[in-house]
């Protein structure tokens, strides 16, 4: 029987490992502990780690919802200050990962703060636009997060949060100084690697076009020869997510063998 509606796409259940699971978490604190010496000053950049303050909803999200065998793994670049930065899980809008991912924990207090940017956890008013736009997106098509995790997961390249010293404002990775900015990379790159192969997906997608490029960088070195794709970022910086970000991130994945269902009305 052919699949319909929400089943269209649908690759046959994949199995939750704890062997997956395990590999995940342990790589997560190796990059938490790798990353540890850049949190704080640096020079006119303030560098926070929701992999510490933020760690047991991180883990929960890991542990609720890793499998082997995804269609796909997509990657973003970083946390934002009101998702990830708030709740340690990527684009990690508050209401939506309590109220569609299921995961809420404790926040602990992060080493610095900007005086504009408090850490709340999941008592934060703000509402981070990425995250409603992926996780909205998902909840739209797919319904459930069962149903999305079967063929998908979602990570970040970086789990740093930078923020400008002087107004608070967002820094994305490739706004860092050159200096010290490799040696942060190298060490994601290595969580990167061991995602992919504790994840085992088929494809490889990057979220924006810089962190697609870094993907290429960090899989190829370590052999990993699988197919890379990008979507669109559904950052409202990006006047084309801004167009309807859904819609382009639908057309980009299906062109790419990995379909989302129609969004429900």
């Amino acid at each position: 029987m052919a699949r319909t509606g929400r089943d269209a796409g649908r690759a046959a259940p994949r199995t939750k490992t704890a062997r997956t699971v395990r590999a995940l978490v342990a790589s997560a604190r190796k990059l938490a502990d790798a990353l540890a010496p850049f949190v704080g000053a640096r020079g006119d950049v303030l560098v926070l780690s929701p992999l510490e303050y933020a760690w047991e909803s991180h883990e929960a999200y890991l542990t609720a919802h890793a499998r082997e065998g995804i269609e796909a793994l997509l990657v973003g670049m970083n946390p934002g200050p009101w998702g990830m930065g708030q709740t340690g899980v990527p684009f990690g809008d508050p209401g939506l990962v309590r109220a569609f991912l299921g995961v809420e924990r404790a926040v602990g207090r992060p080493r610095v703060e900007h005086a504009r940017f408090r850490v709340l956890g999941f008592a934060s008013p703000r509402r981070e636009v990425s995250g409603q736009r992926l996780w909205g997106g998902v909840r739209s098509c797919f319904g459930s997060p069962e149903a999305f995790f079967q063929r998908f997961f979602v990570a970040n390249h970086c789990p740093l949060l930078f923020l400008k010293k002087d107004t608070g404002a967002n820094v994305t990775p490739d706004k860092l100084p050159s200096s010290w900015l490799p040696r942060i990379l190298r060490a994601c790159d290595e969580h990167l690697v061991a995602a992919v192969r504790a994840l085992a997906p088929a494809r490889v997608v990057g979220v924006g076009a810089w962190t697609t490029k870094r993907v290429a960088r960090a899989l190829e070195p370590a052999g990993l020869s699988l197919p890379i794709g990008t979507v669109l970022h559904p950052s409202p910086a990006s006047p084309a997510a801004n167009r309807g970000w859904l819609e382009a991130a639908r057309r980009q994945l299906a062109a790419q063998g990995c379909p989302w269902p129609e969004p429900s009305r």
